[in-house]
């Protein structure tokens, strides 16, 4: 395609493992897709890329000066950690990632951690499969406490969209929700949410659930002392 932009997908497996055509893409110019990129072969694939897409290669302030032809990169993912986003801005290239590509995938999956840890469904049902039951002299049958969710207080660090799909969930649990976010949005929605300290949440919650991008300010925060703050029987989540 003469004329056309030269695009480069770094690491598009798990993006399309297969079942999903790269045509919409190839349609906007000359695209060369590579299901993984080694660290050491990443600045002779994109070497004259004028687009680049990708999701866990880094793009550090080195190899962005090594991309003379590069004017744009997106990433293929909500977190975009893995480029120097600041050294891209400094060399006018834009760089644009997916913020809600997987907000009700991420909220499901800290439940099923949840319900995992609280009712133990893996560990039962090695024991039935073992004939743990049908030997069981007792009416019922655990190997462990069954933790019910109602009544329960979830404590969310992280107010965002993922967050407040994990709020909806816990609501139609039963559960009480309490939150921590450095800015409270507009957009909290009409479920009850009563936003608290951090230190105050995680010294109250009985699940704290982590949904926050990780950032220069905000990294390693779960320390020892808001650790120490928790309940002996309290469960930590991290969906960030």
């Amino acid at each position: 395609m003469a004329g056309a932009n030269k695009i480069v997908v770094l690491d598009g497996y798990t993006i399309n493992p297969g079942d999903n055509p790269w045509s919409s893409l190839e349609a906007l110019g000359n695209c060369t897709i590579y299901d993984r990129t080694p660290p050491e072969l990443k600045l002779e694939r994109a070497a004259d890329a004028e687009i680049i897409l990708l999701s866990k290669v880094k793009l550090d302030a080195v190899a962005l000066q090594s991309l003379p032809k590069l004017k744009y990169i997106s990433m293929l993912a909500t977190g975009y950690n893995n480029v120097d986003v600041e050294a891209a801005g400094r060399l006018g290239i834009p760089v644009s990632n997916v913020p809600a590509y997987s907000t009700e995938s991420v909220a499901q999956t800290a439940f099923a951690l949840l319900l995992e840890l609280t009712t133990r469904v893996g560990l039962h049902d090695a024991a039935v499969k073992a004939g743990e039951w049908v030997r069981c002299p007792d009416h019922s049958f655990w190997k462990s406490q069954l933790i019910e969710l109602d009544g329960l207080t979830i404590g969310i660090v992280g107010y965002g969209t993922i967050g407040r799909a994990v709020a909806r969930i816990a609501n139609a649990f039963g559960m009480k929700v309490i939150a921590y976010t450095p800015r409270i949005s507009k957009e909290t929605g009409a479920l009850p949410v009563s936003f608290v300290p951090l230190e105050e949440l995680f010294a109250t919650a009985d699940v704290v659930s982590l949904h926050c991008p990780q950032t220069s300010e905000n990294a390693g925060f779960v320390d020892a002392g808001l650790l120490g703050l928790m309940k002996q029987s309290a469960y930590l989540l991290n969906l960030s």
